[in-house]
């Protein structure tokens, strides 16, 4: 690799409609791939929950997504922030963006000042619920499902937002990551996220959580187009729609930097 390679590196809070709002990403667009250690070097310097990563290929973009701690399969937040990237930086000036990533081809949209994500569908299926995540979250939940994440419902949106996570039992599970959730009292259903094996105890707002979120809410309400937030600390907006075996996740993003790395 050359000495002082310049690489330009946006950080764009998703899921959100002004900074310090929504999930922070970090993007890094790049002409070729560098190797996997250097990738994963730089998501650990940024230390966000993600950063990603796209080179441009025939039919659109190669994305990759990396934790500070490993590389993984489908990140929505970070999907968003490069799509804006595209849009707002880059110029880009088709109407939508094709992705391939190690999850197919994801698709992104603009559609006014919303971007449309269109993500594979992961319903979640019952399963018993393991010891490690009820000493992790501390209270029972009422029902446990699991796809790529565990996804604890509870009874109500003042639990989820009560829930003070242990991460030294969550970080013991199998899975990725805990998703809990309840049905919300001015959106459709809430939710937050917690992955401290992959690096993020505690992660602000997590699209591919609602690839699992959007098809079980459905189910339990009844109707296809449904209203989100993550209410995490920092929060976030969502809207979802499933649509057969694809979820289509909707929302905003803004940048705060726009910079350059020197590796």
């Amino acid at each position: 690799m050359p000495a002082n390679r310049k690489i330009r590196l946006f950080q764009v809070d998703a899921f959100a409609s002004r900074v310090f709002q929504g999930n922070p990403a970090a993007v890094c667009p790049l002409d070729a791939w560098l190797d996997d250690d250097t990738l994963q070097s730089i998501a650990e310097e940024n230390n966000l929950s993600e950063t990603a990563f796209f080179v441009a290929n025939p039919n659109g973009f190669d994305l990759r997504w990396f934790t500070p701690k490993k590389e993984v399969d489908l990140c929505g937040h970070a999907t968003l922030a490069s799509a804006h990237v595209l849009f707002e930086h880059l110029g880009y000036t088709g109407s939508s963006i094709t992705f391939a990533t190690r999850s197919g081809e994801l698709y992104v949209e603009r559609q006014d000042d919303l971007l449309q994500m269109d993500f594979p569908a992961s319903t979640p299926t019952p399963c018993e619920t393991p010891e490690a995540l009820e000493q992790g979250l501390g209270v029972r939940p009422i029902e446990v499902l699991a796809a790529s994440d565990y996804v604890a419902v509870f009874d109500s949106e003042a639990t989820v937002r009560a829930i003070l996570p242990n991460h030294h039992f969550l970080a013991q599970l199998d899975l990725r990551g805990v998703i809990v959730t309840a049905q919300g009292t001015e959106t459709d259903f809430v939710s937050r996220f917690f992955a401290p094996r992959f690096g993020v105890p505690e992660d602000p707002v997590t699209g591919s959580a609602h690839c699992a979120l959007a098809p079980y809410w459905a189910g339990r309400l009844g109707k296809r187009l449904l209203t989100a937030r993550q209410v995490s600390r920092r929060g976030g907006n969502l809207t979802c729609e499933l649509q057969g075996d694809r979820v289509l996740l909707s929302g905003s993003a803004v940048t705060f930097m726009d910079a350059e790395i020197t590796i």
